[in-house]
């Protein structure tokens, strides 16, 4: 017989019907139930508590102003998206309903995320150009100037573009003295920021194994596009090689409108390709205007210099001494060398004498003992060193030296008169063939109109003269003044 509880109700019974399961079992099946009915969705909304743990993957809230969803993008899908996600950033993702087990979370399976509103590629763009700027490599001092004349360039594009065409179209008509290489690179898609590094490291090697024949400057870019297109140049890894560059660099990527990260690093930005060319080498026209102008400068000045050469010929030929002066100076300074070489004698001679009466003096005070068998000695030895260096064999020496001297003096005097004297012949001549003075005497007369000075300002155009204007004429027996009439026609 049963009992029944107040509490409890009847006792419960086995229901082979009812299916009982575990909160994991539960989970599971939910978790199924979601991933099939609701396949890929797309999602948007706004980033909250994001985390990033050690592991790589990312996980965040999704919210907008009255609900939330959990959300987890793993590694391997994170690592392609193009820009960093932060909290309060409103996103468009597409993903999977899904189920996290372990907790019961209902949460949405990432595969995709792009900012909502703006697109991603601009939003990497501006992310990677503010770490960029902020590590210095956009600032005006590490950037280098542009060779003013380089002589060897290189281009770093597509072969096929018309980037490429423009810019040898521009060098060609501005220097074509300029030696141009062509490094071929992809400059669009997945491949191409690899292959324009590739290039930069070429032109690196090339300058280290031979700086003498490699390029002095690098033009790197393209044409124009679209921002996918141009997405090539906003590599990170391209902006630290550009930095890296050894040659300087000139980055002409799009029009100019469109500026991109090569723009921002490189050491000059040109507005296009063709804008490039124009910045790399100077324009040959010019080049020459400056060259003629030169070319008048140096003319003038080649004028100016013959003018002040006469004019310093003019102020020698004042200065200029007679040879006899020179001549009688260099008697002089023979007698003074005789005078000096005469005392320096007389002075070796009382030297001497001093001596020999020191020695006599030494002689006397000797000791009459011991001693003046020491002194005999002595005494012989002072007198064979003094018949060895008698005074009178010195003084024919030092004479036969002093007839030596004078012989030379003498033989150097001749030689300086006569050199001095063929000097001034040459002068002479040099002068007689620029003095305007001996043209008057073969007949001839300068005309001149009268300033003050000697000579006055000598004419040379017949029309400088007006009529009845009183000249003078340089003759060579005097200055003749004469009246113009005008000028004389001529058959």
């Amino acid at each position: 017989m049963s009992s029944t509880s107040p509490l409890h109700g009847p006792p419960r019974t086995a229901d082979p019907t009812r299916r009982v399961l575990t909160p994991s079992q539960l989970n599971a099946e939910a978790q199924v139930v979601l991933e099939e009915s609701f396949g890929l969705i797309w999602l948007e909304g706004e980033v909250s508590n994001l985390a990033r743990p050690g592991s790589g993957h990312w996980y965040f809230s999704l919210k907008d102003a009255r609900a939330q969803v959990r959300c987890a993008m793993f590694k391997n899908r994170n690592t392609r998206v193009r820009f960093q996600p932060e909290n309060g950033l409103k996103v468009l993702l597409r993903g999977r309903v899904s189920l996290y087990q372990g907790r019961g979370e209902f949460q949405v399976i990432v595969e995709h995320v792009e900012p909502a509103g703006e697109g991603a590629l601009r939003l990497a763009f501006e992310q990677l150009r503010a770490r960029l700027e902020a590590e210095g490599l956009f600032a005006a001092e590490r950037k280098r100037p542009v060779p003013a004349l380089p002589r060897h360039l290189a281009i770093i594009t597509s072969p096929t573009g018309a980037a490429i065409r423009d810019i040898l179209t521009v060098l060609a008509r501005r220097w074509p003295a300029a030696t141009v290489t062509l490094l071929p690179s992809a400059v669009q898609g997945d491949a191409a920021p690899a292959e324009l590094m590739a290039a930069l490291a070429r032109l690196d090697r090339w300058r280290e194994q031979a700086p003498e024949a490699a390029p002095e400057l690098v033009i790197i870019g393209r044409g124009g596009g679209s921002l996918e297109d141009l997405w090539a140049f906003n590599d990170e890894g391209l902006a630290r090689a550009i930095a890296a560059c050894a040659i300087p660099v000139i980055s002409a990527v799009g029009h100019e409108v469109d500026v991109s990260i090569s723009d921002l690093v490189a050491d000059l930005r040109a507005p296009t390709p063709s804008a490039a060319a124009e910045l790399a080498v100077p324009d040959r026209s010019e080049w020459l205007l400056s060259l003629r102008t030169l070319q008048r400068r140096l003319a003038i000045a080649s004028r100016r210099r013959q003018e002040q050469a006469g004019e310093r010929l003019r102020h020698l030929k004042r200065r200029l001494r007679h040879p006899g002066h020179l001549l009688r100076e260099r008697v002089q300074r023979v007698d003074e060398l005789d005078l000096r070489v005469r005392r320096a004698l007389e002075r070796r001679l009382a030297a001497i004498r001093d001596r020999l009466r020191t020695h006599r003096r030494r002689l006397q005070h000797a000791s009459p003992t011991g001693r003046l068998s020491r002194g005999r000695d002595a005494l012989e030895r002072l007198r064979r060193r003094l018949h060895q260096a008698r005074p009178s064999l010195r003084v024919r020496r030092e004479r036969d030296r002093l007839e030596g001297l004078e012989r030379r003096l003498e033989r150097g005097a001749t030689a300086t008169l006569t050199r001095k004297r063929e000097q001034q012949q040459r002068l002479v001549s040099t002068l007689n063939a620029f003095n305007p003075l001996a043209v008057v005497d073969r007949g001839y007369a300068i005309l001149s109109r009268p300033d003050g000075t000697r000579f006055g300002v000598v004419i040379r155009d017949p029309d400088a003269v007006e009529a009845g204007a009183t000249l003078h004429a340089l003759l060579a027996g005097g200055v003749l003044e004469v009246s113009a009439r005008g000028r004389r026609k001529e058959d």
